[in-house]
């Protein structure tokens, strides 16, 4: 097959047929090729991580390469890396006990874990590399092959990727294709035999409807309010200081970020105050700072101004680290807007943040908290600082959240060795770990017959007895 970068629907057709055809040729996945494809994947990272990071630093107007190495580089090779080294135990079978009597009787069972064929994965422009490879390593560990689709976004970035896959991967087992939303829309519409999405919930929603269509399964990566406890037995200081790295992280466009930050209420002006404290040591001022990532385009820029301004006029209060607010008017790096107590009806408490700026709302009690948490939509994170065990437990048997992080922020995404993904409106499925081998894995039984078979002696077979019906009734028991 001709090695391209495809971007039309035919393409894009044509290369799945391709795909699924050489997989059903092909049969078992051995180890050894798993292995392979996954090097290969690690290989392309490291040969093209230089353009790739300054694609993003210049699709973003301003993301620095450091950050772009850490956060989506060494970020996919992690994901990569511990895939390669620990999925050959996930493949083996796995004995199941057959069913008496044929436990007795010599039958034999196992569940087999099988690829499932060629995965569609769609990365979003925030992570354009992470969230097309973490997923990728399970894909792969599990013996699937797949297409990516990275975000149109970030241009020169999609461009670099598919210039990576097309250079270092047969069509075969990684292609890739690009375009707008049109594109994507008809990638959705295709009969993967799996769909990985990372994005908006908005956006998820029509991919699950598009998959429905061909009963594809999806694993949606999506988003959500993530809630962030202080409880009073925190330590203020350090809170806040994990809290604003945590806000600061690629400008607050991150699907795990802090978005509402609930304070006891006699502590909120202390709070604030180190916040804005902490966010200010971080990036003691704004314009120009090449500490800072930028707001992705003009497009965000407005669409949280719009919910800071919403939120102002709504009557919140909104202070800024490092003042002034406006501080790079004539670019898109924004200090941490800290909005204080905005009304349940403002946009700003309906809508995913995605940028740089945060809620901070006073509680007085730790139920009313749980109960807020609980009146919206399932989040994809959810962030708990403080020492009282007694309260950390409720919270955890109370709330229900894609992960959590206790006495930091974010961190349970890192986790390789456990499951990422959301629950509810933050998405469904996972990759990371065994779990994502098994989201990529079919479970198949089966069983193995004896050569002896008792049935018909034992009068289970037609033409029944007369004692067929007593002897089934007499099975009836609690």
């Amino acid at each position: 097959m001709t090695k391209e970068i495809i971007t039309t629907a035919a393409g894009l057709v044509g290369l799945l047929q391709q795909q699924r055809s050489a997989f059903d040729a092909a049969g078992a996945v051995s180890a050894a090729e798993r292995k392979r494809r996954i090097q290969t994947a690690i290989d392309l990272l490291v040969k093209y991580h230089k353009p790739l990071v300054e694609a993003m630093d210049a699709d973003f107007g301003g993301r620095p390469k450091g950050y772009s190495l850490m956060n989506d580089v060494l970020g996919s090779l992690t994901s990569l890396k511990y895939a390669r080294d620990h999925f050959e135990p996930w493949m083996a079978s796995e004995p199941r006990t057959p069913f008496p009597p044929y436990d007795q009787l010599g039958a034999q069972a196992w569940v087999m874990y099988q690829p499932k064929g060629t995965v569609g994965i769609i990365g979003t422009w925030n992570a354009p590399l992470f969230t097309l490879f973490s997923p990728l390593a399970s894909v792969l560990a599990a013996g699937n092959r797949a297409i990516l689709k990275p975000s149109e976004v970030v241009p020169r970035t999609a461009q670099v990727v598919a210039e990576a896959v097309v250079d270092m991967f047969d069509p075969l087992e990684v292609g890739v294709v690009t375009g707008g939303p049109d594109v994507g829309e008809i990638f959705t519409a295709q009969p993967f035999d799996h769909i990985v999405f990372t994005g908006s919930t908005q956006v998820g929603k029509a991919v699950m409807r598009n998959a429905a269509q061909n009963l594809v399964p999806v694993t949606l990566e999506l988003g959500g309010k993530s809630p962030t406890i202080v409880a009073r037995s925190a330590d203020l200081p350090t809170a806040a200081f994990r809290i604003a790295a945590a806000k600061a992280s690629n400008g607050g466009q991150l699907c795990v970020n802090p978005d509402v930050v609930y304070v006891a209420r006699e502590q909120l002006e202390d709070f604030v105050a180190a916040l804005k404290r902490s966010f200010g040591e971080l990036f003691p001022s704004v314009a120009g700072n090449p500490d800072m990532v930028a707001v992705v385009n003009e497009r965000h820029v407005a669409r949280v101004d719009a919910y800071v301004s919403d939120a102002a006029r709504a009557g919140a209060r909104v202070d800024c680290a490092p003042a002034p607010l406006a501080a790079d008017a004539a670019g898109r790096r924004r200090p941490l807007a800290i909005v204080i107590d905005p009304p349940s009806s403002a946009m700003i408490m309906q809508e995913e943040i995605f940028g740089p700026a945060v809620v901070v709302k006073p509680y007085d009690a730790i139920d009313a908290v749980i109960a807020d948490i609980n009146s919206r939509p399932r989040p994809l994170a959810l962030y708990y600082f403080g020492e009282d065990e007694g309260e950390q437990k409720r919270v955890l048997e109370h709330t229900l959240s894609g992960g959590v992080t206790i006495n930091e922020a974010m961190f349970h995404a890192a986790m390789e060795d456990a499951p990422f993904g959301g629950v509810g409106a933050s998405g469904m499925g996972h990759y990371h770990g065994r779990e994502g081998f098994l989201e990529f894995s079919h479970a198949r039984t089966v069983f193995k017959a004896p050569a002896y078979d008792p049935r018909r002696e034992w009068g289970l077979l037609p033409p029944y007895s007369d004692q067929f019906l007593a002897m089934m009734e007499a099975q009836v028991t609690r």
